[in-house]
């Protein structure tokens, strides 16, 4: 199911793509330009592919190394998607800010 619609709105021009759980916002902010909503959270579009092609890479090339022994190929595949979240987490830095504000009484 494909939804698309444009609102016209003060300085902005939106337009979203509704696919699934994806919701693709074209704005007049670059920043915005960048990023896709995906389960209510917004996501830059090149990172979240970067972050597939290297998971999955790494994952498969893993489970294709293994020994044809029943289990291994399942620990190895593991071992793969583990070594490529960590490869993704040192190359895509979180974009959040988190700020801890304590009011005094």
């Amino acid at each position: 199911m494909l939804i698309v619609y444009a609102v016209e709105g003060e300085g902005a021009f939106p337009v979203s793509l509704i696919l699934g759980g994806l919701e693709l916002r074209k704005e007049n902010n670059p920043e915005e330009k960048k990023n896709i909503e995906v389960w209510e959270d917004l996501v830059n579009l090149r990172e979240l592919v970067l972050s597939l092609v290297i998971c999955s890479v790494t994952t498969l090339g893993a489970y294709l190394l293994a020994p044809a022994e029943p289990p291994k190929p399942l620990f190895f595949g593991l071992a793969g998607a583990i070594g490529g979240f960590i490869i993704v987490s040192i190359i895509v830095k979180p974009k959040r800010t988190f700020e801890i504000n304590e009011d005094e009484d």
